[in-house]
């Protein structure tokens, strides 16, 4: 991969909390740099004097809250447009840190949520203010040319509104896609309940109406072959049970997966790696539906062969791995799950994931990895 690329890839895998740090040092940092002084905002054109103490103050006051302005955006906003507003009017020098305005502006339309209709009139309100301070200044600007200003400042506003929509309009594409797959899940986990209870209940038919033509001394042998079908029975219907009845209104979810690993009749190794966060819905359920595929799947295809599922937490990943061990010809049988693997990899990939499946040292591996930062909060089922 060319260096550019894995340095975007790089910077993709950063929280927003320390992208925003990075941008508030690089502003602060360049807002002092006296050749860069020219490319900053100036309104007004009032002849500049050295503000001394105060300018310092009020450019800082414009860089250092581009700190948490995916966090706040409207605080930030508004500390930066006070600050930027009064080191205009007090005809401060130019400085590069009053770019920061356009950055707060972009922000506050992509991500403010609770003051969304009441922010633009207020921003507005205070244009208006602070353009009539300036001409009480002595401004010579005409009225056109703050029109202009003005127009630029909601051209700001509005390509971040363009970005929060286009968000809003992905998570949606997501959320239905995973509705999409949980139907699929559903109608795959009805049919495998159906093929369990018809396979093993009608070989224990058969088997009992032949016990009434055999010899007494075989009675022994029939009941045997009975007892075992049932057992297989009932170590297949714990986990397809367990499944439809989480897809009622209790959402299961990773708090969940030590009661699906100690079910009885497998033998399960839990490894959990990491402090767990506080994940989104819809993560917490496409991680629990994984392993308990994943164990479905083994308790049909390789009963009794040990499992071990690792779960590992990070900072903005969650990664998690099933594992089952057993001869090959066992392992690739358990790449039959059909539609419900088919329907995991869609959940994972709607969710910015990856999901994988398919023979490994002598048994079958299922994993999956997905980014825990910015994943679309689900409704859950």
């Amino acid at each position: 991969m060319p260096p550019l690329g894995r340095l975007r890839n790089r910077w993709a895998g950063v929280t927003p909390e320390i992208r925003d740090r990075a941008l508030a040092a690089a502003v602060t940092a360049a807002a002092f740099v006296p050749g860069l002084a020219m490319l900053g905002a100036q309104f007004g054109d009032l002849p500049r004097h050295d503000g001394g103490f105060a300018a310092v103050v009020l450019v800082l006051g414009q860089t250092l809250p581009l700190a948490v302005r995916s966090r706040w955006p409207a605080a930030t906003l508004a500390i930066i447009a006070t600050c930027f507003a009064a080191h205009e009017v007090l005809a401060c020098p130019p400085s590069i840190g009053s770019l920061a305005l356009y950055f707060a502006l972009y922000s506050a339309g992509a991500r403010e949520e609770r003051f969304r209709r009441a922010l633009p009139a207020a921003v507005s309100a205070g244009y208006v203010v602070f353009a009539i301070l300036v001409v009480l200044r002595g401004s010579p600007t005409d009225l056109p040319t703050y029109v202009v200003y003005y127009v630029v400042l909601v051209l700001f506003w509005s390509l971040g509104a363009l970005v929060r929509q286009r968000r809003r309009e992905e998570a949606e594409r997501r959320r239905l896609t995973a509705r999409a797959a949980a139907a699929d899940e559903r109608e795959r986990l009805a049919r495998e309940l159906h093929d369990v209870v018809t396979h093993h209940v009608t070989a224990m038919v058969v088997q009992a109406d032949a016990a009434r033509f055999l010899p007494p001394e075989r009675f022994p042998d029939v009941l045997a072959t009975i007892t075992g079908s049932g057992r297989d029975a009932l170590t297949e219907l714990r986990f397809l049970l367990g499944v439809l009845e989480a897809t009622g209104a209790r959402t299961p979810g990773l708090s969940a997966l030590r009661g699906l690993v100690e079910q009885p009749g497998r033998e399960v190794e839990l490894v959990e790696a990491g402090e767990r966060p506080a994940l989104p819905a819809e993560t917490e359920l496409t991680a629990y539906r994984i392993v308990q595929e994943a164990l479905t799947n083994a308790a049909k295809y390789a009963a009794g062969r040990p499992a071990r599922v690792r779960v590992g937490y990070g900072a903005d990943l969650l990664e998690i791995e099933v594992t089952t061990r057993g001869p090959a010809t066992e392992a690739g049988a358990l790449g039959s799950g059909g539609r419900g693997l088919a329907g995991l990899r869609d959940r994972v990939d709607a969710l910015g994931g990856r999901f994988t499946a398919g023979p490994a040292d002598g048994g079958f591996r299922v994993s999956a990895e997905f980014p825990t930062a910015g994943t679309p909060v689900g409704s859950g089922r």
